[in-house]
């Protein structure tokens, strides 16, 4: 078993550094405002050049630092090639570029998603949005920082208290909008922003949210490193009916059920 195991903020100071690497390679690809080429892949989902060097990449310098450990990652996942984390302890999930549809339009809200999970529950997380010099990290409870180029520093995040007002909803801008509808009309709301990415549960965990119902279809990478962060700053990630996402625990798939991404102030146990 690899020592940096035991050395999580070493461990979590690594991968950072393939997180930024692995944006620089999205960047060559990326101009704000420019539609970028791209394909569709089986399930109708696009892909670009990006994804696929971006994870190449990951995947390299992962199994570089922590060769037992198996790598998941979208973009694999996409060709078939799985690898089989049953019976495993550790493991990696990775995407490469969350919010692909958004880089394809040439918005900034893209992130890099490295995860690490053991016994099938995030315990790291990394993600980092090239475009905007913006990263988020966890490494168990209390670590969760928010780090931007412009002040070069990290600083501690955690969730918010909802206000008077109501709740702050973060949600996609084109998923299950109907669905998401009808269940905040239950809710007092004062406000709903749409954004893209990985980029909402960070929004939770930094406290600019209160709320992001995952209705529409998500898969595993895209939500582990951001649970991995929102756990640390005090929040959750639960199903609907309450309990919490796991991970490499679905005979071979790696979908998501429906879920929210929520303040532990929302959560029933803290008042």
């Amino acid at each position: 078993m690899s020592k940096l195991l035991f050395h999580l903020p070493a461990l979590c100071n690594i991968v950072k550094r393939v997180a930024i690497e692995a944006g620089e390679i999205t960047l060559d690809y990326f101009e704000e405002g420019m539609h970028i080429v791209h394909d569709d892949k089986k399930d109708g989902s696009p892909v670009t050049d990006a994804d696929r060097r971006a994870e190449e990449f990951i995947a390299k310098e992962l199994r570089s630092q922590m060769p037992d450990i198996p790598v998941v990652g979208e973009e694999s996942v996409s060709n078939g090639e799985v690898n089989d984390v049953k019976g495993h302890e550790y493991f990696w999930l990775v995407d490469p570029l969350d919010g692909t549809k958004e880089f394809i339009e040439g918005s900034p809200d893209f992130t890099v998603n490295i995860a690490l999970i053991k016994n099938n529950v995030p315990m790291l997380g990394v993600i980092y949005a090239p475009a905007k010099g913006e990263m988020f990290s966890a490494y168990g409870e209390g670590t969760a920082s928010r780090w931007t180029q412009e002040g070069d520093k990290e600083k501690e995040i955690s969730v918010r208290r909802p206000t008077r007002h109501g709740l702050v909803v973060i949600t996609s801008r084109n998923r299950a909008q109907d669905q998401i509808a009808k269940y905040l009309e239950e809710q007092k709301v004062e406000k709903i922003i749409r954004r893209g990415s990985s980029l909402k549960i960070c929004a939770v965990a930094s406290g600019k949210a209160d709320l992001y119902p995952g209705f529409g279809q998500t898969s595993e990478w895209d939500t582990a490193a951001g649970q991995a962060i929102l756990t640390s700053a005090g929040g959750e990630i639960v199903t609907l009916e309450g309990t919490p996402l796991t991970y490499g625990d679905k005979d071979g798939h790696f979908n998501n059920p429906q879920f929210l991404a929520r303040s532990k102030y929302l959560s029933g146990a803290e008042q």
